[in-house]
């Protein structure tokens, strides 16, 4: 893996025991320049993993909780009145961070989660007619709870599609919990975490990852599968286009953090189950079969051939 990759992964892991594989993906979409979405049950360590990510980075890190009551202006800032100066004062949102935590975003309102599109697609917040741009490196991390949990809103298509990658992170096993369990006795918890890299480095590596060579070949296999998905009779909803530049950079990342500079089948394989299976929904006729995303997607990414790079 490369150096600074690895600083990363490695510090992130010292407080999210037995999860290497969620470590890896989280560092992998923030070099590629996308948002992640972490879909699990409460308390298996979403907010650690996105608080350790953005102390080991050396970024700034904001968090809003979202709840049924929070509104848009809590996310974007608003305008308050200064008494002293009798004009109105802009206060910043928590959205304008380098890395933002989203959590348990689908329990607020519709309303209040489309407040993030226009910073997770255009990098910039528009608030009481004024265009605020975001610093680089800027990334949302939005935590969930399985929507069939009480209190919960599904996200819209149009909101999932912004996240590059989606993954859980799951129940520790018994080995791990235990190891948790003698680091939370001993001290070791993500306050005792330091910067690994800067915030300039990340930048740095952002380059060097969309730097990464793509031949025509694996840029096609990755539209074969991606226009796949709107041809197949199970899903009532294909992956967008937006969808096949998101395999690409997280085909990027996956071979930038291996320490290559070019991207093998092997690398969108790695990728296409967290870029794509939360983009598609089944058909109503899949739904009854009791087909599941992940099972369709298997299907079409064996029906697509390997390019030999």
């Amino acid at each position: 893996m490369n150096n600074k990759a690895v600083s990363i992964t490695d510090n992130i892991n010292k407080v999210l025991v037995g999860k290497p594989e969620a470590v890896k993906f989280a560092v992998m979409t923030f070099l590629a320049g996308g948002h992640l979405l972490l879909e699990d049950v409460p308390g298996v360590g979403k907010t650690t993993l996105a608080n350790a990510l953005a102390v080991s980075s050396g970024c700034d890190f904001s968090r809003i909780q979202f709840t049924p009551d929070t509104l848009p202006g809590d996310v974007t800032g608003t305008s308050v009145y200064d008494m002293k100066s009798g004009n109105f004062r802009f206060i910043k949102g928590a959205v304008m961070s380098n890395i933002v935590l989203a959590d348990e975003i689908n329990r607020t309102s519709p309303k209040t989660q489309a407040s993030l599109l226009e910073a997770m697609e255009e990098k910039q917040v528009t608030a009481d007619g004024k265009t605020y741009h975001l610093e680089d490196p800027f990334m949302v991390i939005a935590t969930q709870n399985p929507s069939d949990f009480l209190g919960t809103y599904n996200l819209p298509e149009a909101q999932l599609d912004r996240f590059m990658m989606r993954i859980s992170i799951g129940y520790p096993g018994f080995d791990d919990e235990k190891k948790m369990a003698e680091n939370f006795l001993a001290g070791v918890t993500r306050e005792v975490l330091m910067p690994v890299v800067t915030r300039e480095d990340i930048i740095e590596m952002r380059c060097q990852t969309a730097a990464v060579k793509i031949v025509p070949d694996v840029s096609s296999y990755i539209v074969s599968i991606v226009s796949a998905t709107r041809e197949n009779e199970k899903l009532r909803l294909g992956a967008s286009p937006r969808a096949t530049l998101a395999m690409i950079r997280a085909s990027q990342a996956c071979a930038y953090i291996s320490g290559r500079d070019y991207v093998t089948p092997d690398d969108v394989q790695n990728v296409v189950y967290s870029v794509l299976c939360h983009r598609v929904a089944l058909s109503s006729q899949a739904k009854m079969e009791k087909a599941d995303v992940h099972s369709v997607i298997e299907r079409i990414v064996h029906k697509i051939g390997v390019p030999v790079v």
